[in-house]
């Protein structure tokens, strides 16, 4: 079985000494058309935004880099006020630093036309891998199984009901002959 992405857990802190007039957001991305936004955050005057979201996010194998992207929101469109473009092995496969490991990182910020512009702070750890699902599907001895699946995305529920969808493949679906 073949690793094609990681996952890492990222907690988009704060933002600092961002030249802002609007509310700020952040979008986060690993090289990919996937990506993860923040609510939007005001500054109150202090040059300090608080975002305090944490995400997951799918990091392929082939991605170098993690861009961290402050924009704001605009008539019919949105204006990028900063980005922060973070190695990849910053964060996995570093024997610097342990698997699991929460770090907390702080990097600044430039404009597209290269000036600095601000601090954004963030957390940062790989998020441990989901359990094969043949671990999952084991029931308790002398109950009945509602449903197949593992984890948050597919809910079994062991003697009762599920209000979850789950997605199942039915029992003879290597044996197209017998129906």
């Amino acid at each position: 079985m073949t690793v094609r992405s990681r996952t890492l857990e990222i907690t988009v802190i704060s933002g600092e000494n961002v030249r802002v007039k609007e509310d700020a957001y952040v979008v986060v991305r690993a090289e990919s058309l996937n990506c993860c936004t923040t609510r939007t955050a005001k500054d109150d005057g202090t040059n300090f935004l608080s975002w305090n979201e944490k995400f997951l996010l799918e990091v392929p194998v082939h991605a170098r880099s993690i861009t961290f992207e402050v924009q704001c929101s605009k008539f019919m469109g949105f204006r990028p006020l900063g980005v922060a473009r973070i190695a990849a092995s910053d964060f996995l496969g570093g024997a610097a630093v342990p698997e699991n490991q929460l770090q907390q990182l702080s990097y600044g910020l430039r404009d597209w036309e290269g000036k600095r512009n601000g601090v954004i702070h963030f957390a940062v750890r790989v998020a441990p891998p989901a359990p094969p699902v043949e671990e999952c599907l084991k029931p308790a001895v002398g109950q009945a199984v509602t449903g197949m699946g593992c984890g948050d995305r597919d809910r079994i529920k062991v003697g009762g009901k599920s209000k979850g969808v789950v997605v199942g493949v039915p029992l003879w679906w290597n044996h197209p002959n017998v129906v």
